[in-house]
């Protein structure tokens, strides 16, 4: 593993590698987002979107894909400032949390908005999950796919010519340099970026019992006879989630410290107990966990130093979400021990090493770490 000598991001991670000086492609996304983007000539472009879709929608302008999180409440907020008619659309989460639904009801009345809560058969949703997990240990597959095609194909359906996602990714985490500056959420984006795995809905029929009924929910429009334009607007707008929080709360969004627990944002990733599994396999795939990620950003914002964020990864650990594995398996009707056994399952042979009975990462960034958590 090597690391970005600027943020503490290693090369292990998706999106991530190191020019020949050692920064990271997620910080030259930071350089291209402060010189090389005329963020003036961007918001022009996006009016142009605008006018398009009012010309060619018959209701709706647009559909807003929402959680009920921070960049959910800006994404609207945003979209209605432009006078675009919003439908927001939600992939309803199996484990929604309390805080999670409040702000869901929340938003609908503060920003009034009509809203579609999308819930798949949790049956289903429980064995896809299942052999999402087993297979490729991944278990925020099928609802990344589910938050993905929903929004797409009732675009296609009800004939709503835009879709306005949140952040470009490969901007703010990651990505070559045409990714970087790219505006669309394509096919192409969906099969590299979209932690698919390069997998559509019905390469999964058979496992689990899963059937292509089942899995219709999942499923991407097939030559759609209806042009749906589906952007970042994190690409037309400078994006950052301190700032969109901060607009948000102005509106009536809500959050806890207790909310934390994976990362160092309290204010992220907290309306699904799931979300925090997605993270922690990072730590067996790449190395890392949910704090590398916040803290690279907040090193790129200027919040923190390189020194700092390292003594805060020391300081915060693993954060093993223990809670929300044992949500899972609940879920799932298994015990924690299929969890973990398929966890290791999936350790990164490449990057991790056996040393005295124990698996460590030889040179880790972080010196006084514990490896017996």
């Amino acid at each position: 593993m090597k690391y970005c000598v600027e943020c503490i991001l290693p090369d292990t991670r998706p999106g991530i590698e190191l020019d020949d000086n050692g920064v990271c492609t997620a910080c030259h996304g930071h350089r291209d987002k402060e010189n090389k983007i005329d963020w003036d000539d961007r918001a022009q472009s996006f009016e142009g979107l605008v006018a398009d879709a009012k010309s060619r929608s018959n209701g709706y302008d647009c559909i807003v894909p929402v959680s009920g999180g921070k960049d959910s409440w800006y994404q609207i907020i945003k979209a209605q400032s432009y006078g675009l008619n919003v439908l927001a659309v939600t992939w309803r989460t199996p484990a929604r949390t309390e805080i999670g639904q409040e702000n869901v009801d929340r938003m609908i009345q503060k920003l009034g908005v009509d809203h579609i809560d999308y819930t798949i058969n949790p049956d289903v949703e429980r064995r896809f999950m299942k052999a999402a997990y087993e297979k490729l240990g991944a278990t925020g597959l099928p609802m990344h796919m589910a938050l993905f095609s929903i929004p797409i194909r009732l675009a296609v359906q009800l004939q709503i010519p835009l879709i306005v996602w949140g952040e470009n990714s490969q901007l703010e985490y990651g990505g070559n340099e045409w990714e970087r500056l790219s505006t669309n959420l394509d096919a192409n984006w969906l099969a590299k970026h979209g932690c698919l795995q390069s997998t559509q809905a019905f390469d999964w029929i058979g496992l689990e019992g899963l059937t292509e009924k089942d899995l219709s929910a999942y499923a991407f429009p097939q030559n759609p006879n209806f042009e749906v334009r589906s952007v970042f607007l994190g690409s037309f707008f400078k994006w950052n989630s301190f700032e969109n929080t901060e607009i948000a709360k102005k509106y009536g969004f809500k959050y806890a410290k207790e909310d934390l627990k994976t990362g160092t944002w309290d204010f992220a990733d907290i309306d699904c107990k799931f979300i925090s599994l997605h993270h922690f396999l990072k730590w067996y795939k790449f190395g890392i966990t949910r704090a590398f990620d916040n803290l690279s950003v907040q090193i790129r914002y200027g919040m923190t130093t390189r020194n700092e964020a390292i003594k805060t990864v020391t300081k915060m650990g693993l954060q093993r979400p223990d809670g929300d594995i044992e949500a899972f398996c609940e879920f799932q009707k298994l015990p924690v021990s299929w969890f973990m056994e398929v966890a290791e399952s999936f350790r990164n042979k490449d990057i991790w090493k056996q040393e005295g009975g124990r698996w460590i990462l030889p040179d880790f960034l972080v010196q006084e770490w514990d490896w017996d958590q």
